[in-house]
């Protein structure tokens, strides 16, 4: 008997694929039907291994890897998935911008009334990026210096904070590890010996508001580009 190539091409049943007995005895027949019947179960197994890893290529997820800045598909240890939103119309950062001034290149100068952040390329233009401010009662300016830098930090609220929020029905942590989760988000610039910090953030809604307790937050993408721009001890000014 020849078998039909074509009947490894379907699953549905082809008339070009049925065995001709016609040569055969009854025990040729049964040995005929025990061959399809492993041939059958052969096709069975290659079918599940096929489907199991196109399905498995299908649910892979890429997350971002710190260390490297490149979204992977191992993430290995110390890593963590970075939501990255579609922007919103209005906050159109980070972007070059004419930005005259003396400050020297990298230093940063925060406009909270305008709620935008500038890294000074030179002394024509700078880079802006949309922020989020500290609300009514925490605003602050001043000039600072970059003291720390941190990937993916942890979040240790004062016990101020922690005693402002739970009268408020808000329970705080006294510590949250880096991650996805941690209001600190991707990236934290320290500022001087304050508590201050430039960060990412897990709320992106956020960017463009006065809404924090006097830290400066951007989008997590756009806090790892000021990151990977700065060194320490470089100029904060916030005005």
């Amino acid at each position: 008997m020849v078998v039909n190539p074509a009947c490894f091409s379907d699953l549905a049943p082809n008339s070009a694929c049925t065995p001709s007995f016609h040569a055969l005895g009854r025990e040729g027949g049964g040995r005929m039907s025990g061959i399809l019947a492993r041939l059958s179960a052969v096709f069975g197994l290659i079918c599940a291994l096929t489907l199991g890893t196109v399905f498995a290529a299908g649910a892979e997820t890429l997350r971002f890897d710190p260390r490297t800045g490149r979204w992977i598909s191992d993430p290995g240890s110390g890593t963590f998935q970075l939501s990255v939103r579609p922007r919103d119309r209005a906050v159109n950062s980070p972007q070059v911008v004419a930005f005259p001034s003396k400050y020297p290149p990298r230093t940063i100068v925060i406009e909270t009334s305008r709620r935008k952040l500038f890294r000074v390329v030179d002394g024509s233009k700078a880079v802006m990026y949309s922020i989020g401010v500290g609300r009514e009662g925490f605003e602050w300016k001043g000039s600072e210096r970059v003291s720390r830098k941190m990937e993916w930090p942890a979040w240790t609220p004062p016990a101020e904070m922690r005693k402002r929020e739970a009268a408020a029905g808000r329970i705080l942590p006294a510590r949250m590890e880096g991650g996805e989760g941690n209001p600190l988000g991707a990236r934290a610039i320290y500022l001087g010996a304050t508590l201050y910090r430039i960060h990412g953030t897990n709320e992106p809604w956020t960017i463009g508001r006065a809404v924090s307790s006097g830290c400066i937050r951007l989008l997590n993408e756009d806090v790892i580009d000021l990151y990977e721009n700065i060194r320490l001890g470089d100029l904060v000014v916030v005005r």
